[in-house]
C-alpha cells in the first residue's frame, strides 16, 4: 500500500486490523482477504495518530462496522483525523487505551501491550516531536507463534520496553529507518523473520544499515515495496 502500515490478522472469522495505512488501498487488501459479506472488523488497533499509519483507517470506518478500536488516545490536528474521529464516534465502536488495559484474547489470539506505559505517557506530555515514541507496541501470540509489532518507535524508547522476548517475527519500527531498529532491541527479540513496511519514499528506507544488522543476525527479510502483499499461514 506504500510508504505506510496496515496488517490484517484473521482467525477463522474474526480479524484484527493493525493501522490503516497511507491512502483507502486497505479496502482492498481487506476486499481480497476477508468474505464479501463479512463487514465486521473484531478490533482495529491505530498504534500511532499519523497520516500513513491512520488514513485508510477512515474508509474502513466508512464500509465495517468496527467492535473495538485500541489506540494510545493522543489526538492529531489535521482535518482528516478530525474526520476519521467523527466517524469513529459516529460507529459507537469500544475504544481502549494501554493505561487502561494490558492483556487483550480474540479467540486463540492473545495480545501484550508493552509500551506506552501510564508513567510514561503521564510524563511526556509533550507531543512536539512527533507520535512515534507513543506508539503502541505489542505481541501477538497465538499457540506457540509469537510477533512483535513495533510501529514507529525510536531507539531512546526502544530500550525502555519491558517484558521482550523472543519472537518468530517482528515488525521493523519505522519502515526500516536508521533511526528505528537497534541492536539491543534485535538481540532481545532473536526473530526469525523481519517485515518492512514500506514504499517509494524519499529517505531511503529501509536503510542499508538495518538492512545488514538482520543479514548479520539471519534473520529473513520480507519488504512490502518488494513483494507485495505478505501472507503468513501459521496452519
Amino acid at each position: 500500500m506504500g510508504q505506510g502500515d496496515a496488517f490484517l490478522i484473521i482467525d477463522g472469522s474474526a480479524q484484527i486490523l493493525i493501522d490503516g495505512g497511507p491512502n483507502n488501498e486497505v479496502i482492498n487488501c481487506l476486499s481480497r482477504y476477508m468474505p464479501f459479506w463479512d463487514r465486521k472488523l473484531e478490533l482495529v488497533i491505530l498504534t500511532h495518530p499519523e497520516a500513513d499509519h491512520f488514513t485508510g483507517l477512515i474508509d474502513v470506518f466508512k464500509r465495517y462496522h468496527v467492535e473495538t478500536l485500541l489506540g494510545n488516545g493522543l489526538k492529531n490536528s489535521t482535518k482528516s483525523y478530525q474526520v476519521l474521529e467523527d466517524l469513529i464516534r459516529a460507529e459507537g465502536s469500544q475504544t481502549l487505551f494501554p493505561k487502561e488495559v494490558n492483556h487483550l484474547r480474540l479467540g486463540l489470539i492473545y495480545l501484550d501491550l508493552l509500551w506506552p506505559t501510564s508513567d510514561y505517557l503521564s510524563t511526556h506530555p509533550d507531543v512536539s516531536k512527533g507520535y512515534n515514541n507513543f506508539s503502541v507496541i505489542f505481541t501477538l501470540k497465538r499457540g506457540d507463534f509469537t510477533a512483535l509489532f513495533t510501529g514507529d518507535i525510536l531507539p531512546d524508547v526502544s530500550s525502555q520496553i519491558k517484558g521482550l522476548t523472543d519472537v518468530d517475527l517482528i515488525k521493523i519500527p519505522h519502515h526500516g529507518s536508521k533511526n528505528g531498529l537497534t541492536q539491543e532491541l534485535l538481540n532481545a527479540t532473536t526473530p526469525e523473520r523481519a517485515i518492512i513496511s514500506v514504499g517509494k519514499n524519499q529517505w531511503g528506507h529501509p536503510h542499508q544499515e538495518v538492512l545488514k544488522m538482520l543479514e548479520s543476525a539471519g534473520v529473513k527479510i520480507l519488504r512490502t515495496d518488494l513483494e507485495g502483499d505478505i501472507i503468513l499461514d501459521l496452519d
